[in-house]
Order: structure tokens, then sequence, then C-alpha cells
């Protein structure tokens, strides 16, 4: 394989199943591999900072999903405290849609945020059931249903009226399949909840599930296969060391 140029995007590279054989020897290993890591990594610094809170959140959404957001921490660390800095005296009146309200409670309880419930009261008619509206905004439903996993003790009767919600809209727009790339993170997430999960099997299946998003980041992409690929090679140095 010939070097790698810092301009050259990688995204159409082989991109495999986890290996660990102790004859294998991984192309992926190098400085000119360590240097592109380093390019798109200041890339993707740059979209976290030049981006609105909502396009914040589902860059970070998809960097965890993807393996990567290790390399951005202190960035991660920083929106997440501006975000909640700014909403926490006004979460029972929040009006943003579904989808950002949902993300926005799911990554900052993931991040150990006190975030309340109450971040869903305007979504709820005065009985107490979901807005029948909510059922254009399946990112929305997919997200909430995510964030039900996060709840904590004594927040049981929000998390069943979520799950039993959630659960039966996502089942039914299985059946429909009206989007693929949704439809194939609606399927996954109600075989079983990610984060009940092992992180790096997740990202090697979301990897190739996000470069089929009509939206998909190609940079973002490169970074991920990149990534995967030099950590394995690295994991793989490691057990032939080890079996030496």
């Amino acid at each position: 394989m010939k070097p790698l140029l810092d301009d050259q995007p990688i995204t159409h590279l082989p991109f495999g199943p986890m290996i660990m054989f102790n004859h294998f020897t991984s192309n992926y290993v190098g400085e000119p591999f360590t240097k592109r890591v380093e390019k798109l990594k200041e890339e993707v610094r740059l979209m976290l900072n030049s981006v609105d809170p909502l396009n914040q959140l589902e860059l970070i959404d998809d960097l965890e999903r993807l393996g990567v957001s290790y390399h951005f921490q202190d960035e991660i660390k920083r929106i997440l405290n501006k975000i909640h800095n700014n909403n926490s005296s006004n979460y029972k009146q929040r009006k943003e849609s579904l989808h950002a309200v949902t993300l926005e409670f799911r990554l900052l309880r993931k991040h150990g945020y006190d975030i309340p419930t109450e971040i869903f009261d305007n979504f709820r008619a005065k009985k107490g059931n979901f807005r029948p509206c909510l059922k254009d905004d399946c990112r929305g439903i997919l997200s909430m249903y995510e964030a039900a996993f996060l709840l904590k003790e004594g927040e049981n009767a929000i998390f069943d009226d979520v799950r039993n919600f959630t659960t039966s809209y996502l089942k039914e727009y299985v059946k429909e399949n009206k989007d693929q790339y949704l439809s194939t993170l609606v399927s996954h997430e109600l075989e079983l909840p990610r984060y009940w999960r092992m992180i790096r099997l997740e990202a090697r299946w979301f990897i190739d599930v996000y470069e089929t998003r009509p939206d998909m980041n190609s940079i973002v992409l490169e970074l991920a296969k990149l990534d995967f690929n030099m950590v394995q090679a690295t994991h793989q140095e490691d057990v032939k060391s080890a079996s030496r």
C-alpha cells in the first residue's frame, strides 16, 4: 500500500471484521496514518466549535457511537457544561423539538448531569399521555427510548410510560420501513439497547451503518475507520507479544 497523503481520504479502504491472529500483520501502523488521524481530529474540533448547540450534540452522539469521542473529551465536557448552564433554569419550559430535548437529556444524563424528567412535560397532554403529534418525529422517539434506560431509581413511573409509548411506536415504524437508515437503527435498538452493548463492537457495527446515512460526514467516517483499524493493530501487536 502506498503511503497516505495528507489530503487523501480513506473512507474507501477495506474495513474488515475484528481479527486477532498471531500471524496477522496490520497495514494501519506508521507515521502516515498517525499524521492523517491528527489532521482529521483537528478538523473535527473545528466542527465542534463552529456549529449550533443541537448540531454539537448530534456530532457528540455520533462520535461516541463511532468510538472516537475519547479524542475530544475536553471539548465535549466544555460543550455539555455550557449547554447545562444555559438551560438548567428552564427545563420545564423547553419548546424545542422532541429530538433536540431528548438528545440533550440523554447526553447530559450519560455524562453525569442531574437533568430532571420534567424536561418531557411539554410533550405530554393534560392527562399525562404523550401528544399524538410526536409520531412525526421518529428520531426524537428513538432518542427518548434510549434515554429511558438512563433514568434513575425512583423514576420508574416515567420509565414505564416512556418505554411503553416508544416501544409500541418504534415497532410499528420498523414494519412500515419508511427510512432504511432509521429503521436499521430502530431494529438494532429494540434488539438490545445501545447502552447495554460492548462499546467497541457497537462502534464496529455503527461505522458500517453510518456510512449509509444520507448526511454522513466523510471526515468523521474516515477518522472512525482509521482509528478503529489503528487501535485494532495495537491490540494485535499486544496479543502477538504476549503469545511469544
